[in-house]
């Protein structure tokens, strides 16, 4: 089953007390496509320590693809927060700016703001330990339920992009075995335009040394076969459905499966001389182009 980098989920988690209060955890997460796993996230300060731990859980659920999670907290029937106030760090730093503006001759009062910049000024309380480990539960559930149901979203976009896929890959068939009829005659005409080319050059059959004739005619038939050519793309092509319908994340597989049947393409048109093939093999170049792109999407 292919499944598509690109998707969001969300999940929520609630305790209500006995005192009727209520803590609601929200999880967000958002995921586009990338080469790699990026993993960025964005928490109340009560959770800054447990960073490594939510991107350890993202990690272990999600191979591929950038991604963002932003928790949020919210509290009902209680103004208690569980952050307090380091006052001697607090007027450290009212000092500290007070002989700045000093030094630099500065007139302006020191705001609030400016303190509540310095982030370290809030410390958790010792006493909410117990609130703690219950936010943290009630993240972890949360998150649970957004990354479920980020990648129920990613597999239904990769099931659009499967079906897509085949249709344009059931095209390219059709195109190879187009090439394939029309690459038979390619030798035979040849040989008997380089025959009549050569008798109308000389005006006389008896100069010709047919054996000679016969090799190089040989020769240019074996450059203008693309039999292996196209052997080699049906067994891309043949790989390529296979890591389609593989369990395991197929992108990566199905990028370079399509770089060597590029390369088969490319040589087949690099052979031709036929108007008719060159225009089939623009037309798999075209499809294979289109194929890459959503293959840029899957995880």
């Amino acid at each position: 089953m292919l499944t598509s980098m690109t998707g969001f989920g969300r999940g929520e988690a609630v305790h209500t007390a006995e005192s009727g209060a209520t803590i609601t955890v929200t999880a967000e997460i958002r995921s586009v496509n990338s080469r790699f796993i990026e993993i960025s996230v964005r928490t109340p300060r009560t959770l800054s320590e447990r960073e490594l731990d939510l991107r350890e859980t993202v990690r272990k659920r999600l191979e591929r693809g950038k991604i963002s999670v932003s928790i949020s907290i919210d509290r009902q029937g209680t103004e208690a927060v569980p952050l307090t106030i380091n006052e001697p760090l607090a007027k450290a730093y009212f000092n500290l700016l007070d002989k700045l503006r000093t030094a630099t001759g500065l007139t302006a009062e020191i705001q609030l703001r400016d303190l509540t910049s310095f982030g370290d000024i809030f410390q958790g309380e010792d006493t909410s330990a117990t609130a703690a480990k219950e936010e943290w539960e009630l993240t972890k559930q949360a998150l649970d339920q957004a990354i479920a149901d980020l990648t129920t979203m990613r597999q239904q976009e990769g099931q659009e992009l499967e079906r897509d896929l085949r249709g344009r890959l059931a095209a390219i068939e059709q195109y190879v075995d187009e090439v394939e009829k029309l690459a038979k005659t390619t030798a035979a005409d040849e040989y008997q335009k380089l025959k009549d080319r050569v008798l109308e050059l000389t005006k006389d059959v008896d100069v010709l040394n047919n054996q000679r004739l016969e090799l190089e005619i040989a020769m240019i038939a074996e450059r203008l076969d693309v039999t292996e050519e196209l052997v080699r793309f049906r067994s891309h092509l043949k790989f390529f459905l296979e890591a389609m319908e593989s369990p395991e994340a197929a992108g990566r597989k199905l990028n370079f499966i399509l770089q060597e049947m590029n390369r088969e393409v490319n040589t087949i048109g690099s052979k031709t001389n036929q108007a008719d093939v060159a225009h089939r093999v623009v037309q798999v170049k075209q499809e294979l182009e289109k194929i890459r792109e959503q293959v840029q999407n899957l995880e």
